[in-house]
C-alpha cells in the first residue's frame, strides 16, 4: 500500500517556513516592521557610497554623482531586488515573486494604462520643478552639514569642472541605472511588496508608503516634502488600481525621460 503523502506547502519542497520568512510574507506588517524595510536599503546605500563608491568614482576621475548609481548597484540590488527573489525561492520552489509582490495581475487594459501613467508622468515633472525652490531653501536653510559632495546642487552643478566627455559618459552609464532598472526594482519592492502589506491602513496606505519612500532617499533630506508632493499619485492609483504597473509607469518614465534627455542635452552642449 503507497503511504499517504502530505501536500507541499508554500515554500520549498514543503519545509517549514522560518518565523522570518512567514512575519515578511505575512498578508500584513506591523509598522515597526515596515519602516525598518523601508528605511535599512536607504542605509546601506549611503554607506556603501561614502565607504567604497565615491573614492572610487573620484579616483578614476569620474563625478561623485556617479558613484551614487554605482552606490546603488552593489547595495539596492541586492537588498531590495534579492530579499524579494529570496523570498519568492522560500515560497515558490522557484525564483518567482508570485505571493511576494501584489498588484501584478494587470487589471488595466493597456489603452487605459498609457492614459493614466502619460498625465502622472507630466504632474510628476511638472510638480518636481515648480517645487525646486522649495528644496534649494530647505537645502541652505537645514542641511548644508550634509557631508556629500555635490549636495544640494542640480545635476549640471555636479558635473560642473569635469571634461565634457566625463560629463557625458557619467550621465550616459546612469540611464539603464538611476533611470531605468533600479526604480523599477524599487517600485517592485516598496510598492508591490511594502505598500500591499500595509493593508491595515486603508486609504492611508499609499500615503504612508509614499511618505517612508521620501524618508528612504538618506542622500537628500532637502527634497522630502516635495518628493512626497510630486510622487503621491503613483502610489495612490497604483493602490486604487491595484495595478503595479502605474507606479512602474510614472516613476521609471519620469526618471528615463530625465536621464536620456539631460544626457542628449550636453551631448549637444544645449545646457552650459
Amino acid at each position: 500500500m503507497e503511504p499517504t503523502r502530505k501536500p507541499m506547502s508554500s515554500t520549498t519542497a514543503g519545509a517549514r517556513p522560518s518565523r522570518i520568512v512567514e512575519r515578511l510574507l505575512a498578508d500584513r506588517h506591523s509598522l515597526p516592521l515596515s519602516i525598518a524595510l523601508h528605511l535599512a536599503p536607504g542605509v546601506l546605500i549611503v554607506a556603501v557610497y561614502l565607504l567604497i563608491s565615491e573614492p572610487l568614482v573620484k579616483s578614476i576621475g569620474y563625478p561623485p554623482f556617479l558613484g551614487w548609481a554605482v552606490a546603488m548597484l552593489l547595495a539596492l540590488v541586492p537588498f531590495e531586488l534579492g530579499l524579494l527573489l529570496w523570498l519568492g525561492r522560500r515560497r515558490n520552489g522557484r525564483f518567482s515573486m508570485r505571493g511576494v509582490v501584489h498588484y501584478l495581475d494587470k487589471p488595466l487594459p493597456r489603452r487605459k494604462l498609457v492614459a493614466l501613467v502619460i498625465p502622472l508622468i507630466l504632474w510628476f515633472l511638472v510638480v518636481s520643478s515648480v517645487l525646486t525652490p522649495m528644496d534649494n531653501f530647505f537645502y541652505e536653510s537645514l542641511f548644508r552639514w550634509v557631508p556629500f559632495e555635490g549636495a544640494g546642487g542640480g545635476v549640471t552643478d555636479v558635473l560642473s569642472g569635469y571634461p565634457h566627455a566625463v560629463m557625458v559618459t557619467a550621465l550616459a552609464v546612469c540611464i539603464p541605472l538611476t533611470g531605468l532598472s533600479l526604480p523599477v526594482i524599487e517600485e517592485l519592492y516598496f510598492r508591490g511588496f511594502l505598500m500591499a502589506r500595509l493593508s491595515e491602513r486603508g486609504r492611508w496606505a499609499p500615503v504612508v508608503s509614499t511618505v517612508l519612500f521620501s524618508l528612504y532617499h538618506l542622500w537628500a533630506p532637502w527634497v522630502f516634502l516635495s518628493r512626497v508632493v510630486f510622487f503621491l499619485p503613483g502610489p495612490w492609483f497604483a493602490w486604487r488600481k491595484k495595478d503595479l504597473r502605474v507606479s512602474i509607469g510614472m516613476h521609471a518614465g519620469t526618471t528615463f525621460l530625465l536621464q536620456t534627455f539631460g544626457t542628449l542635452a550636453l551631448l549637444l552642449n544645449l545646457v552650459p
